[in-house]
């Protein structure tokens, strides 16, 4: 299993009937009932997603301050740097405002920062290289928000500053000219989630006045859309129109970059969405600003230029095949650091480490370990540059704010965000960070949830036609993921590792029916299940094609053994066992094997000559079918502990969950009084407060 713990939403058949009613496909009702969205009118408006919902740019605070001042240095002649970021977001704002204001005439630069050698946001040696330059007027986008000592000395120099940005604020922002962040406390404008480019597209459509406002988004929606996607954005509200609208741009676009290297990523023959601009698009874009090259990826964007944008989207996909590589070497190096440890959350420190792929590493292992991580990339100067990934909805801005003491900067989102620090606090501060984590979650041990949008109760509503009705879901990101539906009790009929031996290709039936199933990374080892298995399926429909024939195919999320209600209770008090937690008397007794069902396990062993491979459960239903036993898998666990601690066995978990047990040669044949272990001992005290029970010798 991927995941510990699956969460299956209940949505509302009475409000799913009522959709269904006014002509909405069941699987899309359930979808969105099971995501409490019962208001036919708000599932009108989510579905639709029309231009109408785009909201006037100038209830933004600081919009008619910041196009006052643009419109006068287009108008004086004045030089103009965009000051971007070199994440996709920031690199799509600063080509989509560079790209408006050279179509007006104006003078314009932009300058994205090393992210190797100089670090996110503004800085002054920047800001005083752009003053030599002749430059009058900094415009960020996606940055800027926290630059309060930036700003103050670019004023210095002569030169005005305009933020905008959308990243959580500090208590004091910068005295700049404007300041353009719908997260600003006094700033009314209604949808807070937009992305850098986002508000980008907010700024140019305020320039553009009311008239041309409407033509200029759908102009760079485009490159809205990419940025909004890669941020990792709600796509929800005026976000979701601008990805549905963006992409459907992006599939003709005349942007000559984005098209060389939609044909470089071999995208062009599929469907552009938001997983082709997720997983396709945007980490090669991300990679130039990740290897110290964003420029590679601004000039792409911006070239006009059929034989520059070829080589350019080239060296693109191989900055990102690089990146790959080191990426790869660093995630398993921290493995290696983490293997074994179980902690509230992880903060890790190299010297060695690139400083432009940890936060990648950082939601690798956020996901892997399942707690949040900060990667810290040590330098020379005894200071550190670190990049943190959330898990569990834990806030990361608000736990950088209460550890601000311990900071040299940090900036940033509730789901990822970075900062600087001395070397010397790293210590205090992954102490405080510890502290912090465990008091958000209560003591809590975080869980890997999967969230579920439903459970399909007959295979007979897996069509073809409802399966691409999910299409009317689309965009699909953060706030409104593909649905995931889950099937219990299929019976495996068929099982084949695939694609050179990395993914497992499964056929299983249920309802009379038989539904192809596709599950990558993992294999029929990693599974844990063999052909007759019954297991429960979790999974995101979609359309296979093949030959001109197009058939529904499960690409499988999770999966995991069928089990009964009482097989999971004994599951999980095994867990609360195996975690040192107080047990009640009664689990206690639940938990003491009798001497027939040591003797049960023993011959089991012994007639498969000694050694066994499987899991628990199974293992615990073939013990007591073959004994003729009352099945119990927790406590045939502890009978194989018992054993262990004996020496009499050797228990070693294997990939997917199985246990693989080997009977021991014995030196000698004295009896062992199985009763005396210590964890018998100690089960029997919490039990019945006393030590007892039956001599089990062996």
């Amino acid at each position: 299993m991927k995941y510990q713990q699956w969460n299956i939403a209940q949505g509302s058949q009475q409000d799913r009937r009522a959709m269904e009613r006014l002509g909405v496909p069941t699987l899309v009702a359930a979808t969105l009932c099971a995501r409490g969205m019962t208001d036919l009118d708000e599932a009108k408006s989510l579905l639709s997603s029309t231009v109408d919902q785009i909201q006037d740019p100038f209830l933004m605070k600081d919009m008619d301050l910041a196009v006052a001042r643009i419109g006068r240095a287009l108008r004086n002649g004045e030089k103009i740097a965009v000051y971007g970021d070199y994440d996709v977001d920031g690199i799509t704002s600063t080509c989509l405002l560079t790209h408006y204001l050279r179509g007006q005439g104006g003078q314009v630069c932009y300058y994205i920062p090393n992210r190797l050698s100089e670090g996110y946001g503004v800085n002054c040696q920047a800001v005083e290289q752009l003053a030599q330059e002749g430059v009058k007027l900094i415009i960020t986008v996606d940055c800027g928000i926290t630059a309060v000592e930036e700003v103050a000395y670019a004023a210095s120099l002569g030169v005005d500053t305009i933020i905008t940005d959308h990243h959580e604020c500090k208590e004091e922002i910068p005295a700049a000219v404007a300041v353009v962040d719908p997260h600003r406390k006094d700033c009314p404008y209604p949808f807070k989630d937009l992305a850098g480019v986002g508000v980008a597209l907010k700024l140019v459509m305020a320039l553009g006045g009311e008239k041309r406002a409407l033509s200029l988004f759908q102009e760079y929606a485009d490159l809205a859309a990419v940025g909004t996607v890669a941020d990792v954005m709600k796509l929800l509200g005026e976000n979701r129109t601008i990805v549905r609208v963006g992409l459907n741009h992006l599939k003709r676009t005349r942007r000559r970059g984005l098209y060389a290297l939609m044909v470089e990523a071999g995208t062009l023959s599929r469907a552009i969405n938001s997983t082709t601009v997720g997983y396709c698009l945007s980490p090669r874009i991300n990679a130039a600003g990740r290897m110290g090259q964003a420029a590679t990826a601004a000039e792409l964007i911006l070239t006009e230029d059929p034989i520059q944008a070829e080589v350019l989207a080239h060296e693109l996909c191989e900055l990102n095949r690089q990146r790959q590589a080191v990426e790869l070497e660093i995630f398993n190096q921290c493995l290696a650091l983490v293997a074994g440890q179980q902690q509230d959350c992880l903060v890790l420190a190299d010297k060695a480490w690139h400083q432009g792929v940890v936060g990648i590493v950082a939601s690798r292992l956020a996901e892997q370990c399942a707690c949040p991580v900060f990667m810290i990339c040590l330098q020379a100067d005894g200071k550190g540059k670190g990049s943190c990934r959330s898990y569990g909805g834990f806030n990361l801005f608000c736990a950088l704010e209460r550890c601000a003491d311990l900071l040299e900067g940090y900036g940033g989102h509730a789901l990822a965000a970075g900062f600087s620090i001395k070397e010397e606090n790293i210590p205090a501060f992954r102490a405080r960070m510890q502290q912090l984590v465990r008091s958000d979650t209560g003591g809590e041990e975080m869980v890997s949830t999967l969230q579920i949008d439903g459970e399909i109760e007959n295979t007979a509503l897996l069509t073809v036609e409802q399966v691409e009705a999910l299409s009317m879901l689309e965009p699909y990101g953060a706030g409104n993921p593909k649905p995931v539906f889950s099937l219990s009790g299929v019976t495996v009929t068929c099982m084949s590792d695939v694609g050179g031996g990395r993914h497992l290709k499964m056929r299983a039936s249920r309802d009379g029916r038989t539904v192809d199933m596709i599950f990558f990374s993992v294999t029929r080892a990693k599974s844990g299940l063999v052909v007759g298995d019954k297991a429960d399926v979790a999974f995101y429909p979609q359309i296979n094609e093949y030959r001109g024939s197009r058939t529904v195919q499960l690409h499988l999320v999770d999966l995991r053994p069928a089990y009964t209600q009482q097989e999971r209770d004994e599951q999980a008090l095994y867990r609360k066992y195996a975690r040192g937690e107080d047990l009640t008397p009664c689990e206690a007794r639940l938990m003491i094997p009798q001497r027939e069902e040591f003797a049960a396990v023993w011959r089991y062993l012994a007639n498969r000559e000694g050694e066994v491979v499987d899991l628990p459960v199974r293992l615990a239903r073939r013990v007591a079918q073959e004994g003729d036993l009352w099945e119990s898998p927790l406590r045939t666990m502890i009978c194989l502990e018992v054993l262990e601690s004996f020496g009499l066995v050797t228990l070693q978990e294997e990939e997917g969950g199985a246990l693989h047990i080997r009977l021991c040669q014995r030196k000698n044949r004295e009896k062992v009084a199985l009763n005396q272990a210590p964890i018998i001992r100690r089960l029997q005290a919490i039990a019945w407060g006393e030590e007892q029970g039956d001599s089990v010798n062996f």
